[in-house]
């Protein structure tokens, strides 16, 4: 079973992109914002959470489980593998062990610069380039500091990306009605 994250109840901020147009697609993919993770991967964001509350962070999530049919969705819009799981194969969004986020600062509220913007397919958004100001490259690093600490493994393309160690050989990939979320 998914454990519902929420703004109020697991003290983060949550932007749901793509229940909205604000993404790649241009369009809602989920016909809600919601924002589920599984129980291992809830917990580990928990201990982020807190990480970053400790330096004066937010968490802002842009998205989390992903029911198999929007990957899909994705997939066919951009099939990428760059950039997106190809659905054949499985996603951890779609396990529900995988969190796309970025840091905030608590007192403004602002968004750390982190040198693209979420969801950019270009070689910019990888971890490790240093084609973006030193300020984003720092901020990239408290990201992947606070999220490695708290037990999670990191896609290198993409900055804003975590997931589970191994999730694809210990989690089934669900679909919006096996996972009861109504996103679809």
């Amino acid at each position: 079973m998914l454990t519902e994250i929420t703004a109020d109840g697991f003290g983060v901020d949550l932007d749901i992109v793509y229940a909205t147009d604000r993404n790649f697609t241009g369009r809602p993919v989920y016909a809600r914002p919601a924002c589920f993770l599984n129980p291992e991967a809830a917990d580990k964001l928990a201990k982020a959470r807190d990480l970053a509350a400790a330096v004066g962070l937010t968490l802002r999530i842009f998205d989390a489980f992903r029911p198999a049919e929007a990957q899909w969705k994705l997939w066919h819009h951009t099939p990428d593998a760059t950039f997106l799981a190809d659905p054949r194969r499985g996603s951890p969004h779609s396990m529900g062990a995988a969190v796309d986020l970025t840091l905030l600062d608590r007192e403004s509220g602002q968004e750390l610069d982190m040198g693209t913007g979420f969801d950019a397919m270009t070689p910019l958004s990888f971890h490790a380039s240093t084609e973006v100001s030193t300020a984003a490259q720092k901020n990239r690093f408290t990201l992947l500091g606070i999220m490695s600490a708290a037990g999670f493994d990191f896609y290198s393309a993409e900055w804003w990306h975590y997931q589970l160690f191994n999730a694809r050989a210990r989690y089934p990939v669900l679909s919006d009605a096996a996972a009861g979320t109504r996103m679809m």
